[in-house]
């Protein structure tokens, strides 16, 4: 791809909650590239989104440097545990999670927890293309977690479903203090996080693989029957690759391999310009509709800086375990106890699965989308059509983002109002059953973008966007 000559998209930052995007538009106007605001922005996630993700977790990024604009994938997902030790079953707790319309079985507990990546992965970056000194990049989150954080409804919400996990350990002090789960403009606190943090600036992330924050973690999976081990933690590193690409009407999307299957879902859309409600419906079901489901709670991040360099971030705990670092207020990861991340033997040491696809779309090797969802299997469904509604039918990047999602899963298609009844009508004739939800839902995802026609954050998580002042 030719580099740009002039960057082609505003500076922006859009993610997943208000303080998020606020963090990573601060490191901006401070002279900090798209590296340091995600880095600051993805470390604020970790302290004001702690129901959708968190510093024990792992992630997927894409980066495109302005002087440089072929992108490069970082993958900082998590490994399989249980290096140096022999092995053994691992016990978890098994719950059922009513998941709005769906009850959902999970795994959970301190077995379930894999190798975190994402504070590598944040470093990795950093190192790569980072500016700002690393220090500089935390103290956004540190502020947060002293300071505490109004709940958004988006996450109330959220909370609500997954309180068997979210206050079965110390979480109840977190998310139900005095005996009730927090609500819409409650204030988050988290005093154990502003500690990890601390460590965090003053060790860099090599305080979660050899250092204080390690220490902490192993103590608690030695404790209560999990399966991390310090060779699990010593040897974890992220890895930068080439992403996929494909053309896509006159576009090039580029992406990562992997579950999501994005772009291989894409070439199966047809022209959408044109077609009625009801057509676009059922062709976009029918390029989407192969069978896949499942759920996640993830956040996603987009960033582009004032010379051009963007980079679009995925993070998740997975559900999390239900249990917390004693003192640091750390979530453990559930990605060993998340069925539809299982393929195959796991075997220590091997990245896990996953279905995050930060995504960015070039027009002759100008950047004109950086966009990244959250939401399991139905981020894929979220990503394909508000790139297809952007790129083919012209709409603009916010109403992309609002319009109403219908997501085909094995047992149901599930549409959100405001979806075109003829459409489902049609899908139902065809033997479909189709659930109809009584409202928009962070089920369907979370997509932010930052783009050549302007930022957008999807409102089923309460994201927001923010620009360098």
């Amino acid at each position: 791809m030719p580099a740009a000559t002039v960057p082609s998209v505003e500076a922006a930052v859009a993610a997943g909650h208000p303080a998020t995007a606020e963090a990573g538009a601060e490191i901006l106007a401070a002279g900090g590239t798209a590296a340091d605001a995600t880095v600051a922005a993805a470390l604020t996630s970790c302290v004001a989104e702690t129901v959708m993700t968190g510093l024990l977790g792992g992630g997927h990024a894409i980066y495109s440097d302005a002087a440089d604009p072929r992108p490069r994938n970082l993958d900082c997902f998590v490994n399989v545990p249980g290096l140096g030790a022999p092995p053994r079953k691992a016990e978890l707790h098994r719950l059922e999670v009513s998941f709005g319309a769906e009850l959902v079985h999970y795994a959970v507990g301190p077995a379930s927890c894999a190798v975190p990546g994402l504070p590598a992965g944040l470093h990795a970056l950093w190192n790569a293309h980072g500016r700002l000194p690393w220090a500089r990049l935390v103290e956004p989150a540190l502020r947060l977690a002293q300071d505490g954080v109004e709940f958004t409804p988006a996450h109330a919400v959220c909370l609500a479903m997954l309180a068997p996990v979210m206050t079965m350990d110390a979480g109840a002090r977190i998310y139900a203090p005095e005996g009730r789960l927090l609500e819409a403009g409650d204030r988050l606190e988290q005093p154990g996080l502003a500690r990890a943090l601390g460590y965090l600036a003053e060790e860099g992330a090599e305080s979660l693989y050899r250092g204080t924050l390690a220490r902490e973690l192993l103590d608690l999976s030695r404790d209560r029957g999990g399966v991390l081990t310090p060779a699990d933690l010593e040897r974890y590193e992220p890895r930068w690759a080439k992403p996929v690409s494909s053309p896509y009407r006159r576009y090039t999307v580029a992406t990562r391999a992997g579950l999501s299957r994005v772009v291989e879902t894409l070439v199966r859309v047809p022209e959408l310009r044109g077609l009625d409600p009801a057509a676009r419906t059922v062709a976009l079901v029918d390029a989407l509709d192969d069978g896949a489901g499942g759920n996640g709670h993830t956040t996603n991040i987009s960033v582009v800086d004032a010379e051009g360099s963007a980079c679009v971030l995925t993070s998740s705990l997975g559900l999390g375990s239900g249990d917390f670092v004693p003192g640091l207020d750390l979530h453990l990861n559930s990605m060993l106890g998340e069925a539809d991340l299982l393929h195959g033997p796991l075997v220590p040491g091997e990245r896990m699965e996953s279905m995050m696809a930060p995504t960015f779309v070039f027009d002759d090797g100008s950047l004109v989308l950086g966009v990244g969802s959250a939401g399991g299997t139905r981020l894929r469904t979220a990503l394909v059509g508000v790139i297809a509604a952007i790129l083919d039918e012209g709409v603009n990047p916010q109403q992309a983002v609002d319009r109403p999602r219908v997501h085909p899963a094995p047992e149901a298609i599930n549409a959100e109002p405001g979806v075109d009844e003829r459409a489902l009508d049609l899908l139902e004739g065809r033997g479909r059953k189709v659930r109809r939800w009584p409202s928009r839902h962070h089920y369907f995802g979370g997509v932010t973008l930052v783009s050549r026609w302007g930022a957008a954050a999807d409102p089923r998580r309460d994201g927001a966007a923010a620009r360098p002042r």
